[in-house]
């Protein structure tokens, strides 16, 4: 088994030396998590770029993630959110949905970039599109509430009720507990309560404390829930 590892990790080498994309993005990979190979953080930087640079959608996301989070290396890992916004640009624009949903991230929190609500909508929706289920939510929150954005930011109940059902439906507690929310006082959906309490009691079975905590709430003052 070790003999057929040392093999793979081989070919992978010498793949990646005559430029083989894939190949430079595996290793970069194997170096990253020392799989097989001593963990090494500058190494795997190395091969994850030549294969960005060739295009690989996957090598430039990671490089994006190396850039933002040091990529579970040392504290002291450069972080930088400009070249993370380079990285996964090119890579959202191969339809990366991961890389759409973290770049709506930075644009929404303006790092590496200007905030911009309305690009980071774009990059959301897209991923959203593909199911992506924490861009779903966020397309909610951006519907609901603007985000923290502009108070003139386009509000539309009807559309995060959309998207928060499908989040919802993926099992993310925060689109179940603020669909709930959005159950109980009648936006964008007709009021009900039933449903609501539905979906709260499937956000606090995942330990989501404000599903846990309207749920209380009603028990306590005598509401009733079915």
């Amino acid at each position: 088994m070790g003999n057929i590892k040392m093999c793979y990790i081989n070919q992978i080498k010498i793949l990646a030396e005559q430029g083989h994309a894939e190949a430079q993005y595996k290793l970069g990979n194997l170096y990253r998590k020392g799989h097989g190979v001593p963990q090494d953080y500058e190494a795997a930087e190395k091969w994850t770029t030549l294969a960005a640079e060739q295009g690989f959608a996957e090598a430039q996301f990671n490089l994006g993630n190396m850039y933002t989070t040091g990529n579970g290396g040392p504290l002291d890992y450069r972080l930088d959110y400009r070249v993370a916004v380079k990285w996964w640009t090119l890579a959202a624009e191969q339809g990366h949905a991961e890389a759409q949903y973290k770049l709506g991230n930075l644009y929404r929190k303006g790092r590496g970039v200007p905030q911009d609500y309305k690009v980071a909508d774009k990059w959301y929706t897209l991923a959203a599109e593909q199911g992506h289920a924490e861009a779903q939510y966020r397309l909610g929150n951006l519907y609901t509430t603007g985000n923290g954005g502009p108070l003139d930011y386009r509000l539309d109940y009807r559309v995060a009720v959309k998207w928060y059902t499908l989040a919802a439906e993926q099992g993310i507690a925060e689109a179940q507990y603020e669909l709930g929310n959005l159950y109980i006082k009648g936006y964008g959906v007709p009021e009900d309560c039933k449903a609501a309490v539905k979906l709260w009691t499937l956000a606090a079975e995942q330990g989501y404390a404000p599903a846990q905590s309207n749920l209380k709430f009603m028990e306590e003052n005598g509401i009733q829930k079915i």
